[in-house]
């Protein structure tokens, strides 16, 4: 049996040889294809380079828009805090100057205040923009703006205490509720205020601890730094003691302490002997009362008693402690003080004498008695 090479070269057909994949060439295109590539994208660039570069100028000036607005409400925000500042310093001349805050409390509710501005005009600008632009891509904003919504309520229900504290703290801030330098009392702690910040509070205490306050949990404040405060102190004298006298030396300790340094400046006021508190059978209170630089009432009421005490001593007039006290009777002779007490031991013949006394052993009798 023949091939089939062989029958087709004795019919006069040579065979054709299949071809390979290594002998395939590919298609290259012809100019005719190439020219209309070009045509096509010629055409469709020049149908489109008008809204492209209406895109671009667009949100070219949405930046140039966006940086200006930017860069001039964050310079207003600073004058605005600069012009405070020169505020506050030309009338702590003055007679309101003790009313104030001081230059460092000044400074850091400014740094605050201005951080917390900017920081708010930037994120609003910065934001417009952002979404002006992409709104002039044809994006659709309104599944973004879903799902920024819903991220910021579970980051809000995740972080209520932070973000309770932020809001807190730039109330405080703003209303100038208190400052470094002022004695408050935060309900949680009470003392001296190191340092304001936007999420916690510093407060130095009496002992010199630091306690570190959450903005959001203070509830109330008593800030005792603010305006001025009142001094006041009780004295207990004896019901029998001359009104008039301890007015009269009440009002020359007064008179002298206003006169001499640094209390003069202390002093806000006169200090007024305000009555009688409160009178009893054996003791009375006398009040006085002295308006001071705020935070100094207490070191105002140290020296007033220790200067009531000192001129009462000298005028032989008697502090009593406690709201009572029982009047000393002078010292006399008991009579019967030298005499003892009568004791059934002084008879001999009494039970209780008979029972201290020994026992007598008993002789034993002989049997033929």
């Amino acid at each position: 049996m023949s091939s089939l090479p062989a029958v087709l070269v004795a019919a006069g057909a040579s065979p054709t040889p299949s071809p390979s994949p290594s002998q395939t060439t590919p298609t290259v295109p012809s100019f005719q294809d190439a020219q209309q590539s070009a045509t096509n994208a010629a055409s469709w660039v020049e149908q489109n380079w008008s809204t492209w570069l209406a895109m671009g100028l667009q949100i070219l000036l949405i930046l140039v828009i966006a940086v200006a607005l930017r860069a001039a409400v964050r310079r207003a925000i600073t004058q605005l805090i600069d012009r405070m500042g020169r505020t506050a310093e030309a009338v702590n001349g003055t007679a309101l100057g003790g009313l104030l805050v001081n230059a460092e409390r000044r400074r850091q509710r400014s740094q605050a205040i201005g951080s917390v501005l900017r920081s708010v005009a930037s994120f609003l600008i910065l934001g417009t923009a952002a979404l002006m632009i992409l709104s002039t891509f044809k994006i659709n904003l309104a599944p973004l703006l879903a799902s920024a919504g819903v991220a910021g309520v579970a980051i809000g229900f995740g972080a209520r205490n932070l973000v309770t504290d932020f809001l807190s703290g730039v109330f405080m801030i703003l209303e100038d509720q208190y400052g470094v330098g002022d004695v408050v009392d935060a309900g949680v702690a009470t003392g001296e205020v190191i340092e304001v910040g936007l999420r916690v509070t510093k407060l130095r205490g009496a002992d010199g601890e630091i306690w570190y306050v959450r903005n959001g949990e203070i509830k109330r404040i008593g800030n005792l730094s603010q305006g001025w405060a009142t001094a006041g102190v009780d004295v207990t004298v004896r019901s029998g003691e001359d009104l008039d006298r301890v007015k009269s030396t009440l009002d020359d300790v007064a008179e002298r302490m206003s006169k001499e340094e640094p209390w003069n400046e202390l002093l806000w006021g006169p200090v007024e002997v305000l009555g009688l508190d409160s009178v009893l059978i054996d003791s009375m209170v006398v009040r006085v009362s002295a308006k001071t630089m705020p935070g100094k009432a207490l070191k105002v009421e140290r020296e007033l008693r220790w200067r009531i005490k000192r001129a009462f001593d000298a005028a032989d007039i008697r502090i009593v402690g406690g709201t009572t006290a029982a009047e000393t009777v002078a010292d006399t002779p008991d009579p019967a003080a030298a005499m003892a007490a009568p004791s059934a031991f002084s008879n001999a013949d009494s039970p209780q004498a008979k029972a201290t006394a020994p026992i007598v052993p008993q002789q034993p009798t002989s049997p033929g008695k």
